[in-house]
């Protein structure tokens, strides 16, 4: 198995920027609400909510923040998983996922941002091919031993097992996601975060000015309430971090 993973760098440069997202609780709560009336208030029988209470522990969320979520959750207005795909300029592939309570706002809003930022809206399909559904799940180092877990995990669907700062990123297979979080929870392994993301197949590289242009209408987007994620396929490299700073 690599000890590298392309993507996981990227992601990796990039959690720094993410940091920055100032409502990244509400957007946890409105996955909490959305798992709850999906599957109940129960996460030991549905995954999706043991999934968001996982994260929002691996964000810090204060208790009371979670426990207020889980109560409101089947109070609150049903919302919609809507997602957009579009080109940003020099033909980055963007590809956003949504929940909302109007998507008639919330596509007059991504739509304004590609178009003021030249770029540009696309029908379904357009951008989806050039990424994989993969799972994403980070976990802190602590006393691990790096080879001893990976032989525990490796059989449960792992693609690929990358070492970044204090944490271990194990990147699965879409069909894989569960079973590796389920052989975590067996060994008593708890994780930092743990999502499904779509990866792209192929990252394009652009000049530091450029990459930078694209990154701002990426948060630009991520700010917009109704947004809970964005995937590109543009290489976010050390030089475009450092300007972006």
């Amino acid at each position: 198995m690599s000890g590298h993973s392309k993507w996981s760098t990227i992601k990796r440069k990039k959690g720094a920027l993410d940091q920055k997202r100032s409502k990244i609780f509400s957007r946890i709560i409105k996955e909490i609400s959305v798992a709850v009336k999906e599957g109940g208030s129960d996460p030991e029988g549905n995954a999706r909510l043991r999934l968001a209470l996982n994260n929002a522990r691996g964000a810090n969320m204060p208790k009371d923040n979670i426990t207020r979520a889980l109560t409101k959750a089947k109070d609150t207005e049903a919302l919609s998983e809507i997602t957009y795909e579009g080109y940003a300029p020099n033909g980055i592939a963007v590809f956003i996922e949504c929940l909302t309570d109007n998507t008639q706002r919330t596509l007059a809003n991504i739509r304004a941002i590609f178009n003021k930022r030249g770029g540009n809206l696309a029908t379904n399909g357009s951008v989806a091919f050039m990424f994989e559904r993969k799972g994403m799940i980070t976990v802190p180092k602590g006393n691990l031993d790096a080879d001893e877990l990976q032989l525990e995990i490796i059989d449960a669907g792992v693609d690929d097992f990358d070492i970044q700062d204090d944490s271990f990123i194990i990147t699965t297979s879409l069909e894989g996601f569960s079973p590796v979080q389920k052989r975590l929870e067996e060994l008593g392994i708890e994780a930092e975060n743990a999502e499904l993301q779509r990866i792209p197949t192929e990252t394009k590289s652009l000049a530091t000015d450029d990459g930078v242009k694209i990154m701002k209408i990426i948060e630009l987007i991520e700010e917009d309430d109704d947004v809970q994620n964005v995937f590109h396929n543009m290489e976010v490299t050390d030089e475009i971090i450092a300007a972006m700073d």
